[in-house]
């Protein structure tokens, strides 16, 4: 398969959203910030951010989830109203861009993280490897 062919298809628990991207994604990352922490009831979020173009399916219901950041600008969390599964997050800084929760394509040879953003919040447990950058 060439990079061009690459698709990768997220869903919810429960099957009813549904999001087709095809390329690689962007960039890969993770990011322990309080607000991932709480949004996926984990220690931080795993995610790929894509060029909304590459978008080939989006179906189903969605409702979101709208906070405002320290710097005024909005960030969504778009999630399946049945399960609650996060898909992808949205952003007022990053408009052309979806960013996906990586867990949701079931794919665990998934490309690991090139970052860990907001790494000094990071629980102590988690010591990346050391070419994933870190980044406060």
């Amino acid at each position: 398969m060439t990079t061009t062919e690459e698709t990768h298809t997220a869903t919810c628990s429960c099957g009813s959203f549904r999001l087709t991207v095809q390329g690689p994604p962007e960039r890969v990352y993770a990011c322990a910030c309080l607000e991932c922490q709480k949004a996926t009831g984990s220690a931080f979020s795993y995610r790929a951010r894509y060029s909304k173009r590459a978008v080939t399916v989006d179906e189903g219901d969605r409702r979101r989830f709208r906070r405002i950041n320290s710097a005024g600008k909005w960030m969504d969390q778009v999630f399946c109203p049945s399960c609650g599964t996060i898909i992808y997050m949205d952003a007022e800084v990053i408009e052309d861009k979806i960013v996906v929760s990586v867990g949701c394509f079931g794919e665990p040879d998934f490309r690991a993280p090139a970052s860990v953003y907001w790494s000094r919040r990071r629980h102590d447990w988690y010591q990346p490897d050391a070419d994933i950058t870190l980044i406060e």
